[in-house]
Parts: structure tokens; C-alpha cells; sequence
């Protein structure tokens, strides 16, 4: 076992995933009560390219470094924009690559996104658990686990997409404790990503403690949080299912950090919540209706962090 060295909670460059064949894909749908059927067929692309780029230039404005690179016209990914549920940063060097539940995902695996990368960050190694997938086992990266960097401990709910046997071979290869919870949405089914139901800051925590059952599973995380000091702001299952849950905080180039969230999510909050997690750092918003809706993931699943190195000159 290894892990990352001298680990950051929070990183100032981001990889996104200029969308080409953006769409509603009925291969994630089934697991994935986030996405809205209606929106099939409403000239999609089109509206999310313009979605991606406001929220690109917000970023930019704010002093996050972004890394855009363009999805491809073949294979088609309709989920694309999507580029943290299949890769991982490491600040070791290391990339993880991981399993995917839909088909028509696996094609965003793409090593000339490894290889543009390696141009001015060190690149070590190729953590690759895609092997899972031959026995029906999935871990869509940092969507199926939040990550507390800074104290290695990785959250999970398990779920059609998140599996146990992956989860534990991440923990062990990058030197997490797992903490796993079970969640329930009202259709019976699990919460298919981890990433919609918490986000994890320096000071402050967002968690959606309604969908989670045990009161053992509630206590375990509130305790996990407060015990490496953040405030916990809990959320409704009506705040999270307009992905409150699914933020991310980063850092700027000039020292200062931010909470990135959609728009639909800013205005889910109370301003008691907002107030909190604006002590923590400020909210950027951005609006992204189309990518939430047809998509069923909101501003943290576009947002890939890049913990790599920089090459020394």
C-alpha cells in the first residue's frame, strides 16, 4: 500500500470536458432517479455547450485554472461532461482509472487526456481497477466516493454503481480509511453516487442525513466529520435533489478557496446554510439546467481535480 504525499484537501486546477454529443442517456437512467426523461430530444448539446462554457469563464474569473480539453465526436458519451467518474489525480503522481457501470461510458476513458496532462504535471503511475468490470463490479470514482484528502478517510454508499470489492482496493492502493453508510431514496433504491448526498469543505460539510437509514450509519459520519473539524450543514432530501449535495470546494491561484455549485443548488439553501458555508469560503453559482436535468449530475461531477505535480523545470 501507498498513498499520496504531503496530501491537500483542496486543489486550484480543475479538467473539464467540453461536451460533443451531450444527451439524456438511457443507459444510467435506471439508476439514476436524478435524470429527467422529458428533457430527451430538446437540442441538448446545444444548450449544455453554453451551460459549460458560463460556468468555464466564472471559474476562470475567480482564479481556478481549468484544463478545458473536447470530448471527441466517436465514441459517443452523452455523459461526457461527467469526467470525474472516471479518473482521479493524485498528488503522488498516481491517476486512477476506474470501473463503469454503463457501456456507453467506458468510451470516456481516454489516454490522450493522460498524456495532455503529462505535458507539464509528473505522471507516475496507472492505478487501473476497470478489471471490476468484468465481474459486474463498478466504482465511478470520486462520484461514487467523497474523498477527505487531508485525513484519508473515503465515504461511500454502496450502490449499483458503487461496489465494496473496487472501494476497498481504492482505500488500500491510496491509503484511505473507508467509512460506508447505506442510503435509501423514496423509489427504495440507493442513492446511485455519494457525491449527490455530501460535500466535504475544509471547515464545513454538506450532508443529506434524511436519505440515510441507521442511526449508527448518521452517527459514524457526523462523528467522522466533527471529530476532523468541520461544521456539519445538513440538508433536506428536497435541497438534495436539487443537488445541494453536489459542490465542491477549490482552491485559487492566489491563495483563496470557493464553493462551486449550480445555480438550482445555491437557491435550494436557506440563507442560514448559505451564511455558514460562506464563513468557509464564497459560493460561485452558475446556472445549468440542461446538464442537471437530462445529465442527473450537477457542478462537482464536472469538475475533476488534478492533484499531480507540476514538472520541475
Amino acid at each position: 500500500m501507498s498513498q499520496d504525499i504531503g496530501a491537500s484537501s483542496l486543489t486550484s486546477k480543475v479538467l473539464m470536458i467540453e461536451p460533443v454529443n451531450f444527451g439524456f442517456n438511457s443507459e444510467t437512467a435506471g439508476s439514476n432517479d436524478f435524470q429527467n426523461r422529458h428533457m430527451e430530444g430538446q437540442n441538448l448539446q446545444e444548450k449544455a455547450l453554453r451551460e459549460f462554457h458560463a460556468i468555464v469563464e466564472k471559474l476562470l474569473e475567480a482564479g481556478v485554472s481549468v484544463e478545458v480539453i473536447s470530448d471527441t465526436p466517436e465514441p459517443v458519451t452523452p455523459d461526457s461532461i461527467f469526467p470525474n467518474n472516471w479518473v482521479s489525480f493524485h498528488e503522488d503522481g498516481r491517476v486512477c482509472v476506474y470501473p463503469m457501470m454503463a457501456k456507453n461510458r467506458r468510451g470516456e476513458r481516454r489516454r490522450d487526456i493522460l498524456e495532455r496532462l503529462s505535458i507539464d504535471h509528473q505522471l507516475t503511475g496507472i492505478v487501473d481497477l476497470t478489471s471490476a468490470e468484468n465481474d459486474g463490479k463498478f466504482l465511478e470514482g470520486t462520484g461514487s466516493m467523497v474523498l477527505d484528502r487531508a485525513n484519508r478517510i473515503a465515504y461511500a454508499t454502496p450502490s449499483s454503481r458503487t461496489d465494496p470489492e473496487p472501494f476497498d482496493r481504492f482505500c488500500h492502493e491510496f491509503g484511505y480509511e473507508a467509512l460506508t453508510f447505506l442510503t435509501e431514496y423514496p423509489s427504495g433504491q440507493a442513492i446511485y453516487h455519494t457525491n449527490v448526498v455530501m460535500a466535504i469543505g475544509e471547515q464545513t460539510a454538506v450532508v443529506c442525513l434524511e436519505v440515510i437509514p441507521n442511526p449508527q450509519d448518521v452517527k459514524n459520519i457526523v462523528s467522522s466529520l466533527a471529530v476532523t473539524g468541520r461544521k456539519v450543514v445538513p440538508i433536506t432530501l428536497e435541497q438534495m435533489e436539487h443537488f445541494a449535495g453536489n459542490m465542491l470546494q477549490v482552491a485559487t491561484t492566489d491563495g483563496g478557496k470557493l464553493w462551486v455549485m449550480s445555480d438550482q443548488a445555491f437557491q435550494s439553501l436557506t440563507g442560514e446554510q448559505r451564511q455558514i458555508l460562506s464563513m468557509d469560503a464564497p459560493i460561485l453559482s452558475s446556472p445549468i439546467p440542461t446538464i442537471e436535468g437530462a445529465g442527473g449530475g450537477s457542478a462537482r461531477c464536472m469538475l475533476a481535480e488534478v492533484f499531480l505535480p507540476m514538472k520541475v523545470c
